[in-house]
C-alpha cells in the first residue's frame, strides 16, 4: 500500500492530507496562530475543586475551564507536587528530577481534594482540544512522545507494546532500556520500534530527555499560568506518527515547510530523504493532484460508493447516524442476501475511511441493510473491525444487533473536521437569478479588450471552470485562437475544478491576480 503526505500552504495555515493508494483517508488543518494544540505542557493554577465530580477546574489561560479528573493525575501526583515546590523555591538554581527523594503514589480510588487545593500550581497537559462549549481535558500525568519511545516523566517503569510479534524482541528492548532510564522516569515502547536498532533507541531517548531539559529550565523562572513545553507542529507530529505504518512520499508546496520536512527526515530517517519533494503550482497542491475533488466529494452528507450505493451520514449533539442504502447497486446474478452482504461489506471500508477522514469521535451508529444469516453480519463486523486497525485513534467496534446496526466508540482529542461543500452562486449570491449566460463569453471578451488592447498588459492568463475553459480552447478555430490573430499575444487558459461556473480570474505581469471589479 503506497502510503503519501501531502502539505499544503495557504493564508490561514497548513491543510495535510494522508493519502492509501492515491485515496485521501486523513484530512488536517494546522492553523496559524492556534493558542493551544494537544500534548502542550502548561504550569496551570488550580481554579476550583469540584467533590461531586472528583474533578477540579485548572486555570491555563483560556476562556473555558480546563478539566482535570482524578484518574488523570497519575498515580506519582506528589512526587511531582514536591518536585514543582522545589524548583520554586530554587532562587534560580536548577532542580533536576533525577536528585528528587520520591513520595508514595496516591490511592487511585481517593478524592482529590486530599491531594489538590484552590490555588496550588500543577504541571498539566493538554490530552483533548475545546470542542464546542467544553474546555480543554487535562493530564497531570505528562507523557513526552518521540518516534520510538514515550517519556513519562515521574514514572518508574518501561512497558513494551503489546502488538510486538515476538517475545525475545520485546525483553532485548526492555532491558536495554531499563538500563538507560532515569531515576522518576517511564517509558513505554511504541510498535515502531520493534527490530529496530538499539542506538536508535537511545538516540531517541536522549532526544526526549533534551525536551525534558527544556520543560525543566523553563519551570525556574515560569509563574502560573505559562506554557513551559510546546508539543511539535502538527506536520511534524503527522510524520513523527507515520514512520509506524510507513510512507513512500511527502510532497509539498512551501518552501519552509519543505526544509522543516528535510531537516526531520534527515535527522529520524534518511533513508526516505529522496522521498521529500517540493512541487509549487499556482493552482496549488491539492489541485495539481485531485484533492480538491475528493474533498468536495467526500464531506458532503451524501457520500457516493462505487456502482451507485451510498451512505448518508447525519450528525447530532449526542452522537453520529450512518444510514447505509443500495441505491441502484443491484447484482442480477445474486439473491438479495449476497447483495445486501455485498454493499454492507464494500460500506463497512468506506465508514472506516470517513470516520479517519472526518476525525468523527464519540458514539457511532451505523444502520447496514438487513441481512438474515448470522455468518453474513458477522463478516461485515469482521470486515470493519480490520479496516478500523488502520485507524490510529483508540476505538471499539461492537457486534451487529439483531436489527443490523453496529455500534462504534472512537476517541476524539480535536474538533471534528467537518467541510460545508455547497457553494454560494457567486452570481446570484442566493437569489436563484444569474445574467444570461450567452452574455458571460461577452464579458469575457470585454475584459481582454481592456486589459490587452487598452492597458497594454504584456501577458495574461485566465483561470476557469472546466466547462468554461472547454468553450474558449475547443474546436478546429477555438476563441483562444481568435485572440491570438487579434491581439498578437496568446492568452493562457487554465481549468479550475473548485472555480463556480461563472467565475472567471486574470492574471497578469508577474502571475499577479487583476480585480476588474
Amino acid at each position: 500500500m503506497a502510503n503519501e503526505l501531502l502539505v499544503s500552504s495557504s493564508e490561514d495555515g497548513l491543510r495535510i492530507a494522508i493519502l492509501e493508494n492515491r485515496r485521501l483517508v486523513e484530512l488536517h488543518y494546522d492553523k496559524r496562530n492556534t493558542l493551544f494544540a494537544v500534548g502542550d505542557v502548561y504550569l496551570g493554577k488550580v481554579k476550583r475543586l469540584l467533590p461531586a465530580l472528583n474533578a477540579v477546574f485548572v486555570d491555563i489561560g483560556y476562556s473555558k475551564d480546563s478539566f482535570l479528573h482524578y484518574s488523570d493525575l497519575g498515580p506519582q501526583i506528589q512526587t511531582q507536587t514536591k518536585f514543582l515546590k522545589s524548583v520554586q523555591q530554587s532562587n534560580g538554581r536548577h532542580i533536576t528530577l533525577e536528585k528528587l527523594q520520591g513520595v508514595a503514589d496516591i490511592d487511585k480510588h481517593g478524592k482529590i481534594a486530599d491531594v489538590l487545593k484552590a490555588g496550588q500550581p500543577l504541571l498539566v497537559q493538554i490530552m483533548k482540544e475545546a470542542i464546542s462549549s467544553k474546555g480543554p481535558r487535562l493530564s497531570s500525568q505528562l507523557s513526552l512522545a518521540g518516534q520510538y519511545c514515550i517519556l513519562l516523566p515521574f514514572g518508574g517503569e518501561v512497558s513494551v507494546s503489546r502488538k510486538f510479534n515476538s517475545r525475545e524482541e520485546r525483553n532485548r528492548v526492555r532491558k536495554y532500556l531499563e538500563g538507560l532510564k532515569p531515576p522518576h522516569m517511564g517509558i513505554i515502547v511504541r510498535t515502531a520500534a520493534e527490530g529496530v536498532e538499539l542506538e536508535k533507541l537511545k538516540t531517541d531517548l536522549e532526544y526526549l530527555m533534551g525536551r525534558w531539559r527544556t520543560l525543566e529550565q523553563e519551570l525556574v523562572t515560569a509563574r502560573p499560568v505559562a506554557k513551559v513545553l510546546s508539543e511539535i507542529d502538527r506536520t511534524s507530529g503527522l510524520l513523527r506518527d507515520m514512520l509506524s505504518i510507513g510512507f513512500d512520499s511527502v510532497v509539498t508546496d512551501d518552501k519552509e515547510v519543505y526544509e522543516d520536512i528535510c531537516q526531520y527526515v534527515e535527522a529520524n530517517l534518511p533513508e526516505l530523504r529522496k522521498g521529500v519533494q517540493l512541487k509549487s503550482s499556482r493552482i496549488g497542491l491539492f489541485e495539481q493532484v485531485g484533492i480538491e475533488r475528493q474533498i468536495k466529494a467526500l464531506f458532503g452528507k451524501t457520500v457516493n460508493m462505487h456502482n451507485g450505493a451510498y451512505l448518508v451520514i447525519e450528525h447530532t449533539e449526542a452522537l453520529h447516524v450512518i444510514d447505509v442504502n443500495s441505491g441502484s447497486m443491484r447484482a442480477p446474478e445474486l439473491s438479495p442476501e449476497d447483495n445486501a452482504l455485498r454493499i454492507n461489506q464494500e460500506a463497512a471500508a468506506e465508514i472506516a475511511r470517513q470516520l479517519r477522514l472526518r476525525d468523527m469521535g464519540g458514539i457511532i451508529v451505523v444502520d447496514f441493510i438487513d441481512m438474515r444469516k448470522e455468518e453474513n453480519k458477522r463478516k461485515v463486523f469482521q470486515t470493519l473491525k480490520t479496516e478500523m486497525d488502520k485507524d490510529r485513534a483508540r476505538h471499539t467496534v461492537l457486534p451487529m444487533s439483531r436489527f443490523g446496526l453496529i455500534q462504534i466508540t472512537r476517541q476524539r482529542v480535536r474538533p471534528e473536521v467537518n467541510i460545508i461543500t455547497e457553494e454560494l452562486c457567486p452570481s446570484c449570491n442566493g437569489t436563484g437569478k444569474i445574467q444570461p449566460a450567452i452574455l458571460l463569453a461577452d464579458e469575457v471578451r470585454r475584459n481582454l479588450d481592456y486589459l490587452l488592447a487598452k492597458h497594454k498588459t504584456r501577458s495574461l492568463k485566465l483561470q476557469m471552470n472546466p466547462f468554461l475553459a472547454a468553450f474558449f480552447t475547443k474546436g478546429l478555430v477555438s476563441e483562444q485562437v481568435r485572440w491570438l490573430f487579434k491581439y498578437r499575444k496568446w492568452v493562457r487558459i487554465a481549468a479550475v475544478n473548485n472555480l463556480p461556473f461563472t467565475q472567471v480570474r486574470y492574471f497578469g505581469d508577474g502571475e499577479e491576480e487583476i480585480k476588474l471589479d
